[in-house]
C-alpha cells in the first residue's frame, strides 16, 4: 500500500541533477497544497564534463558531488519515503552513469533514479500545469543542458510526450566550442534543431494546442532579457520578432565574452546563443508568434507526482495496468499471483530485511509476469523482460524497470549464471530475495485454477532456508504441483539459497 501523506510538519523533497544545473526543492504541506521553503540552484554542466568516451570526466564528478554534499545539508530533516532523487540526459548517455549515481547516492544517502527521456517530459509537465489555470490545450517546451523535451498536455494530463537530442549545452558544445559568434554558426545550430523538431511536428500540430509554454532556465532567461529590453509582449510573453532582435545583438559581437546583455546573468551568456538556437528552432518550425514562461519545471513535477502517491493517484498503477492491458495478459491469473506473492512478502519481510517500495516492487512484477505471451508462449518470460526493459513506462525509473525485467525473466526455468550475475550486480540480495518469491508465488498457480491458492506458510531461517509449509494432505492431493516444488528446490540451491519443503 502507498505511504500515508505526510502531515503539514512534514517536508517533501525533490533532487533534479540537470544535464546543466542541479536543483533542490524542500515543500511543505499547507492546507493539501505543497508551498515551498527551499530551491537551490548550482550549475555543475554535467552535460560538458563527458570525455571522448562519453564517460564523466573525474572534474565534473567531484564538482557535482560537492554541490550534492552542500544539497545534502538541507535534506536532513526530510525523511526517505518523501525525497526523490533524479538524473535526467546526461546520466541517461554517460557510460560509468551508473558508477557516478552509486557515489552520489551515497552523498546523499537517498538512491538515485535515471529517468527516460518520456518520463522527465511527463514529470515536466505535471510541474507546469500545476502553474497555469484553465483547460487549455498546451504545447510545452523545456530547454534542459542535453535535451530538450516536449509534451501537448491539457488540464493536468500529458497527451504525448518526447525528449529530443539538443540542449544549451550540447549545443554550445557542438556549435560554440571557442565560444566565436558568426551568423554561419548560429544557422547551423538553428538549423540542427529543426530537423530534430521536424520528427514530432506532424504528430504534434495533429493534436493541436492553443497555448504555448516554455520552462526552465534558458526560457527564464531569454524571457528576462525580452523584458528588460523592452521587447516582450505587454503580457511578458516572449515574441519571435523579440528573439530575431536578441538574434541581430548577438550577430553585431565576435565572442560570447562581449555579450552584455539586460537581465542576463553572467553564468548565462556562453549558453545563450545554443539556447537561442533551439528557442528559435522551435518557434519556426511550430509556426509560433509568442510564448510564455511557466516557473514550474522538473524539480517540481517529481515534487506533486511524489505527492500523488501519497494519495493513491500513483502514475506507476495506472501504467501496469496498460502495459498488462496493452498486451492482453490474463489480468486475472496475475491477479491471484500478485496476491500470493502480497502474502508470501508479508510473512518474510521482516527476516528478509525487505521494505515497502520492495514490496511493490515484487506486485508490480507479479502482474505484469506474463505480457510476454503477446510475443510467443515459447520463452515468454524472456519477451516479457524485453518488453519491459524498452517499454515507456510512465512514474518508473530506468532502474526500477531494469528491476522488473530481470525479476520477470528470472521467474520460471533455471536461473542462468549469468541472469544471476545481473540480478546481483543490478540489485544485491534484495533482487535476488524478490526473485525467490516471485517464483514461489508463481508456481503456487501454476495450474492457473480459478480456486483460492493453499494457505502456505513461510518462514526464513538464519542460513537462508525458505522453509514452505502446506496444509497437511494439500501436496498429496496436488502431485503436479509437488513435483514443481520439488524441482524448484534445485533452482533455489543454484542461486545460493535453501528451500524445504512440509506440512502444518
Amino acid at each position: 500500500m502507498p505511504a500515508s501523506v505526510p502531515d503539514e510538519q512534514g517536508l517533501l523533497a525533490a533532487v533534479d541533477l540537470g544535464s546543466n544545473s542541479f536543483h533542490l526543492a524542500v515543500a511543505r504541506l499547507d492546507h493539501g497544497q505543497l508551498r515551498l521553503v527551499t530551491t537551490l540552484s548550482e550549475k555543475v554542466q554535467l552535460a560538458a564534463g563527458l570525455d571522448d568516451k562519453g564517460r564523466l570526466t573525474d572534474e565534473v564528478q567531484e564538482r557535482a558531488l560537492a554541490c550534492l554534499a552542500r544539497f545534502a545539508q538541507h535534506l536532513q530533516g526530510v525523511e526517505p519515503r518523501h525525497l526523490r532523487v533524479v538524473g535526467t540526459n546526461a546520466l541517461r548517455v554517460a557510460r560509468n552513469a551508473r558508477a557516478f549515481a552509486a557515489r552520489a547516492g551515497k552523498v546523499l544517502n537517498h538512491p538515485v533514479e535515471i529517468i527516460a527521456g518520456r518520463e522527465e517530459a511527463r514529470l515536466i509537465y505535471v510541474g507546469v500545469s500545476r502553474t497555469l489555470a484553465g483547460p487549455d490545450r498546451r504545447l510545452v517546451a523545456d530547454i534542459g543542458g542535453g535535451s530538450t523535451e516536449f509534451i501537448i498536455g491539457e488540464g493536468h494530463q500529458a497527451l504525448a510526450t518526447e525528449s529530443l537530442h539538443m540542449g544549451c549545452v550540447s549545443y554550445a558544445l557542438r556549435f560554440f566550442a571557442d565560444g566565436a559568434l558568426s551568423a554561419r554558426a548560429l544557422e547551423r545550430a538553428v538549423t540542427a534543431a529543426r530537423q530534430e523538431i521536424l520528427g514530432i511536428k506532424a504528430h504534434y500540430q495533429a493534436l493541436g494546442w492553443s497555448q504555448a509554454v516554455g520552462s526552465s532556465g534558458t526560457i527564464k532567461a531569454v524571457q528576462q532579457v525580452q523584458q528588460q529590453m523592452g521587447i516582450a509582449a505587454p503580457d511578458g510573453r516572449i515574441t519571435r520578432r523579440g528573439l530575431e532582435d536578441i538574434r541581430r545583438q548577438l550577430l553585431r559581437l565576435s565572442h560570447v565574452r562581449e555579450i552584455d546583455l539586460p537581465g542576463l546573468k553572467d553564468d548565462r551568456k556562453a549558453l545563450l546563443p545554443a539556447g537561442l538556437a533551439i528557442l528559435l528552432g522551435i518557434f519556426e518550425e511550430f509556426g509560433l508568434d509568442t510564448m510564455e514562461y511557466s516557473d514550474g519545471a522538473l524539480r517540481e513535477g517529481v515534487l506533486q507526482d511524489m505527492l500523488g502517491r501519497f494519495r493513491h493517484e500513483d502514475i506507476r498503477h495506472h501504467s501496469m495496468q496498460a502495459i498488462q492491458a496493452r498486451y492482453r495478459a490474463d489480468a486475472a491469473q496475475a491477479g491471484r499471483v500478485a496476491a500470493s506473492a502480497g502474502a508470501l512478502f508479508q510473512q518474510v519481510a521482516g527476516p528478509l530485511v525487505l521494505n515497502e517500495e520492495e514490496g511493490e516492487l515484487l506486485r508490480w512484477a507479479a502482474l505484469v509476469h506474463e505480457i510476454g505471451t503477446a510475443v510467443a508462449h515459447n520463452g515468454y518470460h524472456k519477451h516479457s523482460a524485453y518488453l519491459l526493459r524498452h517499454s515507456d513506462l510512465p512514474g518508473f525509473s530506468r532502474q526500477v524497470q531494469e528491476h522488473l525485467a530481470l525479476l520477470v525473466g528470472a521467474h520460471r526455468r533455471k536461473v542462468k549464471a549469468e541472469q544471476y550475475n545481473e540480478i546481483m550486480e543490478a540489485g544485491g540480495l534484495t533482487l535476488l530475495r524478490l526473485c525467490a518469491l516471485l517464483r514461489l508465488a508463481v508456481l503456487l498457480h501454476h495450474s492457473r485454477s480459478r480456486e483460492p491458492a493453499p494457505e502456505v506458510r513461510l518462514g526464513v531461517g538464519d542460513d537462508m532456508t525458505f522453509d514452505l509449509r502446506f496444509p497437511a494432505g494439500w501436496l498429496a492431493s496436488h502431485p503436479l504441483s509437488q513435483e514443481d516444488f520439488a524441482g524448484e528446490t534445485e533452482v533455489f540451491a543454484g542461486i545460493g539459497f535453501k528451500l524445504a519443503i512440509g506440512e502444518y
